[in-house]
């Protein structure tokens, strides 16, 4: 007679849980409120003095904004590649994948350093007025942020590439990629906020 109560061994339950570790999960959320607190400043400051902002923003490149946009929303896409790849024990993938991001990140950079010199050369600064003290304070606190994603994504495709990451210990990954899509969510939120919104 079939015991028809016993189930397949490969058949087992997925319990949902938090990727990357709590200490993470805390900065993250303490950084996304950082940044609410500068939207919400920028947001109020904006209906107070319409016309400054409004001219401001017209010395902006939103095409350099959109392609910053495209730039940081490939590199999650990298990064989510590279995390499921390491989850497969796929190493090499997994680096390939985070270069990848790395480079995206990087065309990012290239993209907003060329912004500031082009304000730069305007004679716009931090001190100019109001909208250029919270565009350069906000977009330069993001900057710093990228930064730091990319020293964080380095060392894990270091980490990758050396194979540490075996027997499914990737809690450390989780958690640097769980930091760059903080990055890239913040951008997404600054684009129209900064260059579409009027």
């Amino acid at each position: 007679m079939l015991n028809t109560n016993t189930l397949p061994i490969e058949e087992q339950t997925k319990k949902p849980y938090l990727p990357g570790d709590l200490a993470m999960w805390f900065f993250i959320l303490a950084e996304l409120t950082v940044f609410a607190i500068f939207f919400i400043a920028f947001a109020i400051t904006r209906q107070l003095y319409p016309e400054m902002f409004q001219l401001g923003q017209s010395y902006l490149h939103p095409i350099a904004g959109a392609i910053n946009t495209v730039a940081l929303i490939t590199s999650s896409f990298f990064v989510a590649l590279s995390l499921n790849a390491i989850k497969q024990q796929k190493n090499r993938p997994s680096v390939m994948f985070m270069i990848a991001a790395l480079i995206m990140a990087m065309l990012y950079i290239v993209v907003k350093f060329w912004e500031y010199s082009q304000l730069f050369e305007l004679g716009f600064g931090i001190s100019s007025n109001t909208y250029f003290t919270l565009y350069f304070f906000i977009t330069a606190f993001h900057f710093m942020h990228v930064l730091l994603g990319m020293v964080i994504l380095s060392f894990i495709a270091l980490k990758a590439f050396k194979g540490e990451y075996q027997n499914k210990a990737i809690s450390g990954f989780e958690a640097g990629a769980c930091y760059w899509h903080m990055v890239d969510l913040v951008w997404v939120i600054l684009f129209p906020l900064l260059y579409v919104i009027h």
